[in-house]
């Protein structure tokens, strides 16, 4: 059994040596598809990806952008240079269609620099959309993925003419946390509400005394970005949502999640969970190749499983 310091410890360094093969101290870059919505997951790995990235080139990017708000004259000008890397997460494939839209307008416009992903799951719910894809990575000169579990990595390797590795999730680079607040529930249940929920009965959770049950998809009031750049507007936002998410999780002194982030945050707070999965197989996809085996870190294939493996009676 690892401890989950060691664990985080172990991911964080793996994160260091690949964020290394891309930038060095002093080199300029871009990070775009800055995750401008409520779910605190993607604000945590773009945390995790800026901290990684401000803390090897000693500085913070010269372009940044989110889906829908890039300009391609702007980047070049703010960054005539440098690389582009692409916001890591889960929306490789055409659940989230505009970002993977964007990451497509991204591949067939800016050829003349490396473009690199950051660790993303892949996942198509039609496979008629991949061939299209697949099409516009084998054009660009210079593309590196990163993907987050073994799955994407096989996918990939069967359909992306493009290097490929490995990697854990970004949000790791965040390293331990601190309890925000004092628990406040034997368990607390932050269960999916979104596309991604799995379609089954979860009605064993309104039988769980003393259990909260939430999600963490609305924003507390966020900062004013009057008089920062754009780059520290969009950390400050993340770090709100990060924040907001902590405290959630701090209450509970055991979690039961289908969020992949509630998974990897509460590893970082240090508190005993059980993992269940999203529809597709992306939570369980990435503890077999990352967290199993961490002290305090479980999956269950069921809510009942997982309420009973929590010594909750239902």
């Amino acid at each position: 059994m690892t401890s989950m310091a060691e664990g985080i410890a172990a991911q964080h360094a793996l994160l260091d040596i690949l964020y290394r093969r891309h930038v060095e101290p002093g080199q300029a870059y871009a990070l775009v598809d800055f995750p401008d919505h409520a779910n605190v997951g993607d604000s945590a790995i773009w945390l995790g990806e800026t901290r990684m990235l401000r803390a090897i080139t000693g500085r913070s990017p010269d372009y940044v952008a989110t889906w829908d708000d890039f300009d391609a004259a702007a980047f070049r000008r703010a960054c005539p240079d440098g690389v582009l890397f692409l916001h890591g997460g889960g929306n490789l494939g055409d659940i989230w269609l505009h970002h993977q839209t964007f990451r497509e307008t991204i591949l067939r416009d800016i050829r003349n620099r490396s473009v690199v992903q950051l660790p993303q799951s892949i996942h198509f719910r039609d496979p008629a959309r991949i061939a299209p894809f697949s099409a516009i990575v084998a054009d660009h000169p210079d593309f590196h993925l990163y993907v987050r579990d073994r799955a994407s990595l096989d996918f990939a390797a069967r359909h992306l003419a493009c290097a490929t590795d490995l990697a854990p999730d970004s949000a790791f680079a965040l390293g331990p946390q601190a309890a925000r607040v004092a628990a406040d529930c034997d368990l607390l249940m932050l269960m999916r509400t979104d596309d991604e929920r799995r379609a089954e009965d979860r009605s064993a959770l309104s039988r769980v005394p003393g259990a909260v049950r939430l999600d963490w998809l609305d924003d507390d009031a966020l900062p004013d970005p009057a008089g920062t750049t754009k780059a520290q507007a969009y950390d400050h936002v993340a770090e709100a949502r990060v924040e907001r998410g902590l405290r959630l999780l701090s209450r509970g002194r055991s979690i039961l999640t289908d969020r992949l982030h509630a998974h990897i945050l509460a590893t970082l707070l240090g508190i005993p969970h059980v993992a269940l999965d999203n529809d597709y197989g992306k939570i369980s996809a990435y503890i077999r190749c990352w967290t199993e085996g961490i002290d305090g870190v479980r999956a269950a294939p069921s809510i009942e499983a997982a309420v009973a493996s929590l010594g909750v009676a239902a």
